[in-house]
């Protein structure tokens, strides 16, 4: 993945969630994913998917029991 991926997956998913503060940034020594944000909360990864031709992006986001409790 590219600086331009990185803008291209953050501006979309920005506008899907309605929220500014997500960033997609690039991780060291990994080339087909980068750490997802929300200000500097860390939510998830996103990888890249490249398939018969085609190319995805996936997004990743574990949950804890423990973050589900009130």
């Amino acid at each position: 993945m590219e600086k331009k991926d990185f803008e291209r997956i953050q501006t979309y998913m920005r506008r899907l969630f309605n929220n500014t503060q997500i960033r997609v940034v690039g991780r060291p020594k990994k080339k087909d994913s980068a750490e997802v944000y929300i200000g500097d909360e860390f939510i998830g990864i996103m990888f890249e998917d490249k398939e018969d031709g085609d190319l995805s992006y996936n997004f990743q986001m574990a949950i804890l029991d423990t973050d589900l409790e009130d």
